[in-house]
């Protein structure tokens, strides 16, 4: 199987459909979807030349696509905004608040190690506290 223009785009549209709900920062950033995607293709290509069924050369081309874009900053505010702020804002108001947040909470990201995998580490029940915090403290001094 050739890779052809088709395959490139649904990699593109793939990993956009990503960015767009989770990593809002990248969303736009062209050359970073461009060289993901031909990356991933290439591989899924190259894979598939080499013998491997169509599901293990979508598992290496997914991997490539969405390496590094498990642990989303943005789901993480997202979320600490609905479960702990949600009773203070209507719900239209959640989305639009939490990507006000995301550069308020950078201080408190750069504190941790954030890899792939942590959500599942005890580090993250900290990290969960602290955004709490930052926010409630925003919102005291700023207002909604």
């Amino acid at each position: 199987m050739k890779t052809d223009q088709r395959d490139l785009s649904y990699f593109k549209l793939r990993l956009k459909e990503l960015l767009r709900a989770s990593f809002p920062e990248l969303a736009w950033n062209n050359t970073f979807i461009n060289q993901r995607a031909q990356r991933a293709a290439s591989a899924y290509e190259g894979a598939f030349g080499s013998g491997n069924s169509h599901i293990q050369c979508d598992e290496i081309a997914n991997y490539i696509l969405f390496e590094g874009l498990h642990f989303s900053r943005f789901d993480t505010v997202f979320k600490v905004i609905c479960n702990e702020f949600d009773t203070i804002m209507a719900e239209e108001e959640l989305y639009p608040f939490a990507m006000q947040m995301l550069p308020v909470c950078d201080a408190v990201f750069v504190q941790y190690e954030l890899t792939d995998d942590f959500e599942g580490k005890t580090e993250y029940d900290l990290l969960y506290t602290e955004l709490t915090g930052t926010i409630q403290l925003w919102i005291e001094e700023n207002g909604l």
